[in-house]
């Protein structure tokens, strides 16, 4: 990003982007927030120093770059092109960079309506979950230009331990896509083997000492097994959310025929799992809905 750019505005201040915003404030940056629970954007104002506005359209008013992150397609688009969006405060030059994991349309409807005021434009959903926005380490999926993306990727690097531009706008969310088909088969396997290790009677930590030296591990039995097995999940991504991004996956793939046997599993079973009242539990908890099947 050039050198030039010092005042940023990020919208949505949730367990994401509090502190992805923190971290451009600690960079050095002048941030603009905005949130729709404005007690948060206080909060935030207040600790980190920036300052908070009631709009959208308000905080991105002479914002080089503004930044969101908020939950669905409908919410990106009432704080972008809605009557208060952040495209109305915006003037041609800037750019507006998407970190929610909305769907690929929704990346190249914001791109056009992005070009139509001569502002540039990014979909960059993150991967690494609330542990990786407050330590700076979340991983970074981008779609745009390569001059757009010259222009972002040091700001992003604040909040980033890697970020990489996959393509035209839509192949950041597509990207993320997959990051999200990637982690319903292992969260479900990771959920099975430790079920199945209780079942037989092992001592389930032994197992994970063990087999996460091998080709079984991966960064959801390294940092989930623990609270898994002693049964914690009021913590992390939240299944809701994840079917939400299940959702868009699944939709995306009728449309490009695609096959996704297990993603479509492991969706239903997350829905059983909102069945229990683990709507806000961790995706780890597809452990507590087998422990709940096993003790029929």
């Amino acid at each position: 990003m050039s050198k030039s750019i010092s005042t940023v505005a990020f919208i949505g201040l949730g367990v994401m982007g509090f502190p992805m915003a923190g971290h451009l404030a600690r960079a050095g940056l002048t941030v603009r927030v905005y949130n729709r629970t404005d007690a948060k954007a206080e909060a935030w104002a207040a600790e980190h120093g920036g300052s908070h506005h009631p709009t959208p359209r308000e905080a991105a008013r002479g914002a080089e770059l503004v930044l969101l992150c908020v939950g669905n397609d409908d919410d990106v688009r009432q704080v972008t092109t809605g009557d208060n969006g952040a495209l109305h405060g915006m003037t041609e030059g800037s750019l507006l960079v998407d970190h929610t994991t909305a769907s690929s349309d929704l990346a190249e409807e914001l791109d056009a309506a992005c070009r139509s005021r001569g502002i540039g434009f990014i979909d960059a959903p993150v991967s690494g979950g609330q542990q990786g926005a407050e330590n700076g380490a979340l991983t970074v999926m981008c779609g745009g230009s390569e001059a757009d993306y010259s222009r972002v990727e040091a700001t992003l690097g604040h909040f980033a331990k890697a970020v990489t531009l996959m393509g035209p706008a839509g192949s950041g969310q597509l990207t993320k896509m997959v990051n999200q088909i990637c982690i319903a088969g292992l969260v479900q396997g990771l959920a099975e083997g430790l079920h199945f290790a209780e079942q037989a009677g092992l001592d389930q930590q032994r197992v994970i000492d063990v087999i996460s030296k091998g080709a079984a591990g991966s960064w959801q039995m390294e940092n989930r097994h623990g609270t898994m097995i002693a049964d914690e999940y009021e913590h992390g991504f939240a299944v809701d959310w994840m079917r939400k991004d299940l959702g868009i996956c699944l939709e995306q793939a009728r449309r490009l025929h695609a096959r996704l046997p297990v993603t479509a599993l492991v969706d239903q079973f997350y829905a059983d799992v909102q069945v229990m009242g683990g709507g806000r539990w961790d995706t780890s908890s597809l452990l507590r809905r087998l422990r709940a099947l096993g003790h029929r």
